[in-house]
């Protein structure tokens, strides 16, 4: 186990590169099963939940050769099993993405059930739903594992309506539907830029799809798919919480090859806190000593902050967004809308002084500005444990943070990489 001792009270400024996007990052990765080619992947984060996966991909059966820090060279071959590791499987949500690509592959496959953040109830009913609209048969098991199989061995192309707009069901759906008999028009569907990029890099093999980037995807399935070569997204929730972070800490940051496309509504909620953000070019700078006032409603009302599927503002960045607002000017409402858990880590804020009333599973109200004192405190999943760990970093004083396995699940050599612009952390052994 280790933890991070963290000095507060510095400002952070300089510049700063976005890793490559760790939720496109699983699905592209679980994608290479669907050719006996060679994939090549640029910009993968050197993170725990990505190693965990291919982890798994080798258990498969796949070679994987390492061009560089950020690029992998991926061959299924001609055979692969069809069980995944399940300690391995078990600790990250991402290895139920396996599910489509093994189908279509081999017709059949088991899973066990997925690990990831605990933030509320992650259903996997819209995956089983789906592959099950496309000709997969599921043995729902005994809630510790799920056996799927394949009649005919190939996927069906059909209409297919999400019962919710799941990111990594629709991930699922579109690597079965590529190879599927016939046309898939997939409604309801995710179309979160990760999503974006997986479909992107399946057209590179070859896939046929039509609607990227909206609700209504249709995929024309094709015999085969070939390799490619793909560079992932610079991560749009790394970019968010840099934002957040040089707004807390005052300090001016320089953020390289931000993504500015994928910023819309990142950048006008935390305009509404009264944080404003430079394009200059690719990249996106935040201009020191902002004076951080949040920006009433019509007739004074108090503003809300919600999330939702894109392209409404992330969930994963409201624990970001919760975090500068205790450091501004002005009282502010947190809608959580996606996970019930999710707010339960603004104890931890709570303590170190911000002045939160939680209203209930997912709803929080934040008064500003707010003198955070230092503290000892414990990450509960990634994106709480970077917003703690802003909070230590704006704080008076040295804070420990525990469990931070979590925040090196999603943010890569974090600790090094924010000690470059003037962070003060120490990783330390327990």
């Amino acid at each position: 186990m280790e933890r991070y001792i963290v000095e507060g009270g510095h400002p952070l400024s300089g510049e700063i590169t976005p890793a490559g996007n760790k939720n496109e990052a699983l699905p592209t990765l679980a994608a290479v099963l669907l050719t006996a080619d060679a994939v090549t992947v640029h910009n993968v984060p050197n993170i725990k939940d990505i190693r965990d996966m291919l982890r798994l991909l080798e258990g498969l059966g796949v070679n994987v050769e390492y061009l560089g820090d950020h690029s992998l060279r991926l061959q299924a071959g001609e055979g692969s099993a069809t069980s995944p590791d399940p300690a391995i499987a078990g600790r990250i949500r991402g290895s139920f993405l396996l599910a489509g690509p093994l189908l279509a592959r081999h017709g059949e496959v088991t899973l066990p059930v997925p690990g990831g953040d605990r933030i509320g109830q992650r259903r996997l009913d819209t995956h089983m739903l789906v592959l099950e609209q496309m000709g997969a048969l599921v043995d729902w098991g005994t809630g510790h594992h799920y056996r799927l199989t394949l009649p005919g061995g190939r996927f069906q192309g059909r209409p297919v309506f999400l019962d919710e707009a799941s990111v990594t069901a629709t991930e699922n759906a579109v690597m079965a539907a590529v190879c599927a008999k016939g046309t898939t028009v997939l409604e309801n569907a995710a179309s979160e830029p990760h999503v974006q990029g997986l479909c992107r890099m399946l057209v590179a093999m070859g896939a046929r799809i039509d609607g990227i980037g909206t609700n209504r995807v249709e995929v024309e399935g094709v015999d085969s798919l070939s390799g490619c070569e793909h560079t992932l997204l610079p991560d749009h929730t790394e970019v968010g919480s840099f934002i957040g972070l040089a707004a807390v800490t005052g300090g001016e940051l320089l953020i390289r090859d931000a993504g500015i496309e994928n910023l819309r509504m990142i950048r006008l909620v935390f305009r509404r806190l009264g944080v404003e953000c430079v394009e200059e070019g690719a990249h996106l700078r935040i201009p020191a000593g902002q004076e951080l006032t949040i920006r009433s409603d019509l007739d004074d009302a108090i503003p809300k902050i919600d999330d939702g599927p894109w392209p409404a503002f992330p969930s994963d960045l409201t624990s970001i967004a919760t975090v500068v607002a205790t450091q501004c000017k002005g009282t502010v409402l947190i809608f959580e809308k996606m996970f019930e858990n999710r707010l339960f880590w603004v104890d931890g804020l709570i303590r170190m002084g911000a002045r939160i009333i939680l209203c209930d599973l997912h709803r929080a109200v934040i008064v500003g500005p707010a003198r955070l004192a230092p503290s000892i405190i414990s990450t509960p999943d990634i994106r709480a444990g970077m917003a703690l760990l802003i909070a230590a970093l704006c704080a008076d004083g040295t804070s420990e943070i525990q469990n931070i396995q979590q925040i090196d699940r999603g943010y890569e050599a974090i600790d090094t990489r924010l000690n470059a612009i003037g962070a003060r952390i120490r990783r330390e052994q327990v």
